[in-house]
Formats: C-alpha cells, structure tokens, sequence
C-alpha cells in the first residue's frame, strides 16, 4: 500500500543502496576505466559532464518487474547517470517499458528528463562500465551484493526480465546466495523463455538490445515487445486472481 511503512522503509533502504553504490570503489580495474573515460569522453559528449561512478538501480520501491542487463555503458550510463540511459539499449528498453506501462515516457536521455517507472525497476549485474562490454568474474562477485540487497528490499517483484544469458545467471547465482532453491535442472536461457520459480517469481529471458543484436536482426522490435506483454500478462493475472 503506497505510503505504509514497509514502503517507506524500502525508499529509505534504497537511498543508502544508491549512495553505498555510487561511491563504490570495490574494482581497480573497473574504477580507473570508467575515469578515464568520464576524463577523455568522446567527440560528439565533449560538452557533457560525465557521471563516471557506478550507476545504482533506478525505479519504483514498490516494484512488480526487476529488469536486469548486464553493465552500463561507457557512453551510456556511465556518461549520464542512470542505468540504460543515453544509449541505443536504452532507447529500446526504455521504449518497450512505456509501451507496456511501466514507464511514463518512451525516451530516456538523461538523469533529470522526467523518466519515471512505474511497478518497475532496473539494474544490473555490474554497476561500472567495463572495458570492452566484459567484466571479469571477480568483478561480479564484487557486484553481486548490491544485487542482493536490491532483491531482499523489493519485496513486492513477481516478474524478472533478464537481459542476455550472462544476466539471467546472474539472476539465478544470486537468488541461490539468497537462500532460494534453484530448480535442477537449471532453467536455460532463450530469449522468450519463461520459468515459474519456486519462490513465486516468473523469470523471462530476453536477448539483449544491443546494437550487436538490433542491427543484425536478431532481436526485433516484436520480439522485445512480446517480453514486455508476457510480464504485464503475468502481472495481470496476478492481480485479478487476489481481487
């Protein structure tokens, strides 16, 4: 119920997540990359001030759909603050998540554009930009706390959109550190794939909207689409099935 106070006490928990994330400096690797980046910029952002920390999740604490990709990008989120924003994978999720209502606009440009999600929040699996789109496995560990906690304060998620197979694992690694029971066999990622979990969350598989991915074909806007409407399907069903 907006205003009680298990909402309250997430909005503040998630306050301190953001701070505790912004400032992490956990990965020397991963902290010098996205400096520099932030310093050298590219021509067409010379104008910009990047962000250049790591990116913390953005939504609403009383989210139904966690969405999980894999890091920001060095232009992208890295450059403007907020997960998936200022990029071409960005302006794909971002699109699909206003078409479903889960976002109040379809464009996501910069920190303070107006974007605001609703029954929605995003992250991912490392909060850094990471030198050539591929953090190490020691830099998930880093990571996958923030993750965690992010999971054990929204309370109210019941749909998971994973973002490429590398999220998707990652997703279920870190439900397995929560305690949960991971079914075996464990499920598989594809995209369109859709897993009822014993813990009562639907996870769905999508592969990323990378322009590796949108140039070529493999993922259209179609397919991303019928993503978005099987998690507010689900979502749907749910709520009539309580009312």
């Amino acid at each position: 119920m907006p205003g009680s106070y298990g909402t309250i006490i997430a909005m503040s928990s998630l306050k301190v997540l953001h701070q505790t994330v912004s400032d992490c400096t956990l990965c020397p690797r991963l902290t010098k990359y996205r400096r520099e980046i932030a310093k050298v910029k590219v021509k067409r952002f010379r104008d910009w001030e990047y962000w250049g920390r790591p990116i913390p999740g953005f939504g609403d604490q009383a989210a139904e759909l966690f969405v999980i990709g894999l890091a920001p990008a060095a232009h992208g989120g890295n450059r403007t603050g907020r997960v998936f924003t200022g990029d071409r994978s960005g302006d794909w999720l971002y699109d699909a998540l206003y078409q479903f209502g889960f976002a109040n606009q379809p464009d996501s440009t910069h920190a303070k554009d107006g974007m605001k999600l609703k029954d929605c929040y995003i992250a991912a699996a490392v909060r850094c930009a990471p030198p050539a789109n591929k953090p190490l496995r020691e830099e998930f560990d880093a990571c996958r706390p923030y993750l965690k906690e992010e999971l054990r304060v929204l309370k109210g998620v019941h749909v998971v959109v994973a973002l490429g197979k590398i999220a998707f694992d990652e997703y279920l690694k870190t439900c397995q550190e929560l305690g949960l029971v991971v079914p075996s066999p464990k499920p598989k990622f594809g995209h369109g794939v859709s897993y009822v979990l014993p813990w009562h969350v639907t996870l769905l598989g999508s592969y990323h909207p990378s322009q590796q991915n949108t140039f070529t074909g493999k993922l259209t806007r179609p397919m991303f689409y019928n993503v978005f409407q099987h998690a507010r399907s689900v979502l749907k069903l749910r709520r009539n099935a309580k009312a």
